[in-house]
């Protein structure tokens, strides 16, 4: 063949190539698809703390079907690429990089949990991608780690200050001691906003004892507790623990008022659990089930549709997080800027996610200078009894709005 007749078939390929690619383009099977809209979510679906992954991505989940329903963003379907961390940072390390590098979403809700959601804020402040944590409540996320990053629940300095002020005022306690897990941030974090606001309020904290992750042993803490005669003990961790501790703390005769954080918020679905040793604990939530907004009551039927389950908080702040997020989308979409995962458009969610003001199933919700909502928080007590025929009956009742 000669020279000539080469270049005329590489010229034809070459017109074929590019026809080829614009048909790609045009069919939205590149970089930004324009079928769909992507949206990541993170958090973990397995391990020690799955229940509250799981509850998230429910309610997140929840939403955006209601949302694809009802035609989606502009016509478009959202559509949502879960992926698991195991509540671990690694992992959700991982899961981000996937999200952005492979499955090309144009925000994430996510991760669950405080250390794997710091991990993710961190590596997310090269790429600018909008993220918002349904229930990371550890305020080093939105403050040190940039301006990307959201979140639709309240932070550990208000929950942990919250919870100090109330058992001084409400339950008119004294003395505190406090149990924490002194390897894990969140629980660090609540131990040290109660403690500050223990000494502000007057509330004596007599006893403060740690343990490390993977204990499961806490009666030497709580002997030494016990010797201390508080009027409540202070438990900031998660459910799993939180149970070890109260039915240990019941063993010994300990009987300080259990206080607890939203990471209580999931005991009363331990399967084959003594649910008493919570009677008459109080922990700080960011919902409850008795609110009688019509907003909360709808939430609540269609999660028990949909999932056979009464919603935790998580579930809720998922949904929220959903909620806040696709509105965002929605009116950069209004503006004009097609969806797509480049920075421009992440930067114009940016900008409406910092304008939100909406009514969510959790409370009104709008962002201080830090992408930090501006929320109430509910006080939940545990109502929990054993009939005659060792039937356990268990409940939580809100006792009010602070």
């Amino acid at each position: 063949m000669s020279i000539q007749k080469t270049r005329i078939i590489a010229k034809i390929l070459a017109v074929v190539m590019i026809a080829v690619c614009l048909a790609v383009s045009f069919t939205g099977c590149g970089k930004n698809n324009t079928d769909t809209i992507k949206i990541g979510f993170i958090g973990p679906l397995t391990g020690d703390v799955a229940v509250y992954g799981i509850s998230a991505r429910n309610g997140a989940k929840m939403y955006i079907s209601e949302l694809n329903a009802a035609g989606g963003i502009n016509g478009k379907q959202i559509e949502f690429i879960e992926l698991d961390d195991k509540g671990d940072p690694t992992e959700a390390i991982n899961a981000y990089n996937r999200l952005v590098d492979n499955d090309e979403v144009v925000a994430i809700i996510g991760a669950v949990t405080s250390d794997p959601t710091k991990t993710v804020a961190q590596a997310s402040q090269a790429d600018g991608i909008p993220i918002i944590t349904p229930t990371a409540t550890h305020p080093d996320i939105t403050l040190n780690y940039g301006k990307n990053i959201f979140r639709s629940c309240f932070l550990d300095p208000f929950q942990g200050s919250t919870m100090a002020k109330f058992v001084y005022d409400k339950l008119s306690a004294k003395t505190a001691a406090i149990i924490y897990q002194t390897t894990d941030s969140y629980s660090t974090g609540l131990m040290q906003s109660f403690t500050e606001t223990a000494q502000e309020v007057g509330l004596t904290i007599v006893a403060t004892e740690g343990y490390s992750k993977g204990d499961v042993d806490f009666k030497s803490q709580l002997t030494n507790i016990k010797e201390t005669n508080p009027d409540v003990l202070f438990v900031p961790d998660y459910y799993n623990n939180v149970y070890l501790i109260a039915s240990q703390a019941k063993e010994i005769g300990l009987e300080a008022t259990l206080i607890g954080v939203d990471g209580t918020d999931g005991v009363l679905q331990l399967d084959g659990a003594d649910y008493t040793v919570f009677n008459g604990m109080y922990f700080a939530n960011h919902y409850s089930t008795e609110d009688e907004s019509e907003l909360v009551q709808n939430f609540l039927k269609g999660y028990e549709k949909e999932y056979g389950t009464t919603p935790n908080a998580f579930a809720t702040l998922g949904y929220d997080a959903a909620m806040i997020l696709c509105a965002a989308i929605d009116t950069v979409n209004k503006a004009g800027t097609e969806i797509t995962n480049s920075a421009e458009c992440w930067a114009e969610i940016i900008e409406a996610l910092k304008a939100t003001d909406l009514e969510c199933v959790t409370g009104h919700i709008t962002y201080d200078e830090n992408n930090d909502p501006i929320k109430s928080c509910a006080i939940i007590t545990v109502k929990a009894e054993k009939d005659a025929d060792g039937n356990i009956s268990a409940k939580y009742e809100l006792f009010g709005k602070y």
